[in-house]
């Protein structure tokens, strides 16, 4: 069986999102997602491009629609649901709430050890801090992005 460049290149994205803990399915409509045409396809389109079970598609989409990274559009002309990436969806995944999660987890772990100068308080402290440091500057980076993406688009 021949396998297209895009079936490919969904399959890999698959496998590098379940590398970072994502489900193998939901890695593989946001990688079909990213380069499909058109860019918004139906759960039927995108079940048989990515040889995906229905089921896998639908709870692939909720989960991705939950978390922003997906959208629900019209098409005009067509019935039914149709599903594309949101413009702002890596920016989006890149925010600081994960790693407020990870900050906060961190602090509970010094309460429960009690307090930052208890023995082994060094390995959270240093977590901790890290992800106080990425939780503070990933927005500025994402402002900064941001700018620089309208300059581009303005030139």
């Amino acid at each position: 069986m021949d396998i297209s460049a895009e079936r490919r290149y969904a399959e890999e994205a698959g496998v590098v999102l379940a590398g970072m803990g994502m489900p193998l399915a939901y890695g593989k409509l946001l990688g079909w997602l990213l380069i499909c045409t058109p860019a918004a396809q139906s759960g039927a389109e995108l079940s048989t491009a990515l040889g995906l079970s229905k089921g896998s598609v639908s709870a692939g989409l909720r989960t991705l629609e939950s978390s922003g990274l997906v959208r629900r559009v019209a098409m005009p002309g067509r019935r039914g649901s149709f599903y594309e990436m949101t413009p702002d969806a890596m920016t989006q995944a890149a925010g600081s709430e994960k790693f407020t999660l990870f900050r906060e987890l961190m602090d509970r772990g010094l309460e429960v050890i009690g307090g930052e100068q208890a023995p082994g308080a060094d390995r959270l402290r240093t977590t901790r801090d890290f992800y106080a440091f990425i939780e503070a500057e990933m927005p500025k980076l994402i402002d900064r992005f941001r700018t620089e993406q309208r300059g581009r688009s303005d030139g």
